[in-house]
């Protein structure tokens, strides 16, 4: 088992250096990850035997010996990712290294029950996935609350037929591939992490799309919290005697949030989110905050206006604590890029650590 572990691990950094360099070298590899040239070189083996990775000729310096150089393979594997809205099923599919190379969108019923979803997921899957052979699996970023360690939707808000519903095994059995499944949010914060790198370490992906959550990125990984449920941003109360919320509670961020939309005060609606945000960033200390979802984009340039500006002015001290506010450059896909980018992590990335 520790011998399998640290094969996987070994692999995972390899893997993480191929995916942010066009080219590499032995090397490059051992002193990015702290491994023996011996132990770079039976990694680099195996990966060249599984075909995620290639020769790509040679480096010769000034002085001194050639060095062979490699590549990763993107279109060596490929992971679908569905994003499940209270609307639509988006699905995405993306290469080894996290590039979406296609995508669907169709609606579901109101207040679909399981059975309807797992329907849709596996004809959905069955069109995209055609021609691409080398399926790692399929990663489901779903409405909370839920346990992603289960596997298992809880009590997905606003949906009357998901009570403590195995949506991951449900899926498999339909599928016949590995599925993973993690809040939408969480899915959406693992995509961002990956385009942007090393440097977005403390993050969170604000996700506003018939409803408001949050994807939480801690010290390089993703944050689900003791029972994986973390991120209900939109059920925390900013009016104590506010309007009702779907989760029993009165006065919550996502609550007045709807409220203002509903009375088509867009600027209102983006005010109240900024609160929300700076409320967070004084209690986690975060670097980056990413602003998605469908209904957020849709009003994209008022609300990154306004909550940058929020971010700016109420928090103490931003000349010190500052923050990079911006769009996710995925669009209406990040979610379903996300969701496929973590099925990937969970064959390719390093154990215990990937999201």
């Amino acid at each position: 088992m520790h011998q399998t572990f640290l094969r996987s691990y070994n692999e995972a950094l390899v893997l993480a250096l191929a995916r942010a360099t066009p080219t590499f070298e032995r090397g490059d590899v051992a002193k990015a990850t702290g491994l023996t040239p011996q132990a770079v070189s039976k990694v680099l083996a195996r990966l060249l035997d599984d075909g995620v990775v290639v020769s790509a000729g040679e480096r010769r310096p000034a002085t001194g010996r050639a060095a062979a150089v490699y590549e990763l393979v993107p279109g060596s594997r490929h992971a679908i990712g569905a994003h499940v809205s209270r609307r639509s099923l988006r699905l995405a599919l993306t290469d080894l290294a996290g590039t979406v190379l296609d995508a669907s969108v169709t609606p579901l019923p109101g207040d679909f029950t399981p059975g309807q979803l797992v329907d849709a997921l596996t004809e959905q899957v069955k069109l995209l996935r055609n021609g691409h052979d080398r399926l790692t699996g399929v990663g489901i970023g779903m409405i909370g609350p839920l346990d992603h360690a289960a596997g298992t939707v809880r009590d997905a808000h606003r949906l009357r037929h998901w009570h403590d519903v195995p949506l991951a095994a449900l899926a498999h059995r339909a599928l016949g591939l590995p599925v993973h499944l993690d809040k939408d949010a969480t899915a959406g914060v693992t995509a961002e992490a990956w385009r942007r790198g090393p440097g977005f370490r403390d993050a969170a992906l604000i996700m506003v799309e018939s409803g408001v959550g949050a994807g939480l990125w801690l010290n390089g990984t993703a944050h689900r919290g003791t029972h994986t449920n973390a991120g209900e941003f939109g059920h925390s109360v900013i009016q104590l005697d506010g309007p009702p919320c779907v989760c029993g509670r009165h006065g919550c961020l996502e609550a007045m949030h709807d409220q203002a939309i509903k009375a088509g005060d867009v600027d209102l609606a983006a005010r109240i989110l900024g609160i929300g945000i700076v409320n967070l960033l004084q209690t986690l200390d975060l670097g980056h905050v990413v602003l998605a979802g469908t209904d957020l984009l849709r009003h994209g340039p008022v609300y990154l206006d306004t909550i940058t500006r929020a971010v700016r002015t109420q928090v103490p001290r931003a000349d010190w604590l500052t923050v990079d506010v911006s769009l996710s450059a995925l669009g209406a896909d990040a979610i379903a890029a996300g969701a496929a980018m973590q099925i990937l992590d969970a064959r390719y990335g390093v154990p215990g650590l990937t999201a």
